[in-house]
């Protein structure tokens, strides 16, 4: 679908990073893990963006997380930033076929940003009753405070760095049919992510993988 959406909060959840809530349009259908198109006009530049859900649902409104580099964010991701509840965008979306489906066991790696669809797949996951594990790969974790309320509540969050990242993934996964691994995050992060499936005995051809580039 094709929309105008108000921005109904921006809030800073780590370093160089925002959540921006959207309202949800009406009829908006969407599972966590797939992902919308922003477009805006920037400078006179016309840009369009596509970035993954972090919401656990889409009643009433639906987010994304974005990272501000500033020596690598381009205009656009400043104009998400500098973004206030009352303004408005345009969204194209829902898109990809790579997302949550009620699956038993949920096993999400995520890095950098790709945090965003992780703890949202994982409140949506504990929320329906099934177990969750979510190896997140940080040097400055980014939606702590969703992390430890998903950790507290029963699910298990390992953070790690790059050294411990595939001894934390051989840890989650047990390779059973009821599990699902899913995978979000820059391209030399997927690599790291399906090697260490792979290394664990899973099927890294078998994981939901959304590579942000």
């Amino acid at each position: 679908m094709d929309a105008t959406v108000p921005v109904t909060d921006v809030t800073a959840v780590g370093p160089e990073t925002v959540a921006i809530e959207f309202e949800s349009p009406e009829g908006f259908d969407a599972q966590p893990g797939q992902f919308v198109k922003l477009l805006a006009t920037v400078d006179g530049e016309d840009y369009a963006r596509f970035y993954t859900l972090s919401s656990p649902d889409m009643a009433g409104t639906f987010e994304i997380t974005v990272e501000i580099d500033p020596d690598e964010s381009g205009p656009f991701s400043d104009h998400l930033a500098d973004l206030t509840a009352g303004d408005e965008i345009e969204m194209s979306g829902p898109f990809g076929a790579e997302y949550y489906e009620g699956e038993a066991r949920v096993v999400v790696l995520a890095g950098g940003p790709g945090v965003g669809p992780a703890v949202g797949i994982g409140e949506r996951a504990h929320e329906d009753g099934n177990a969750v594990h979510l190896v997140y790969r940080a040097t400055d974790p980014v939606h702590e405070p969703r992390l430890s309320a998903l950790d507290s509540a029963g699910a298990t969050v390992t953070i790690t760095d790059a050294d411990s990242f595939a001894a934390a993934v051989d840890e989650a996964l047990t390779t059973t049919d009821d599990e699902q691994a899913f995978v979000y995050g820059f391209d030399s992060f997927v690599t790291a992510a399906t090697d260490a499936i792979d290394a664990a005995g899973g099927d890294p051809d078998a994981a939901k993988v959304e590579n942000f580039g």
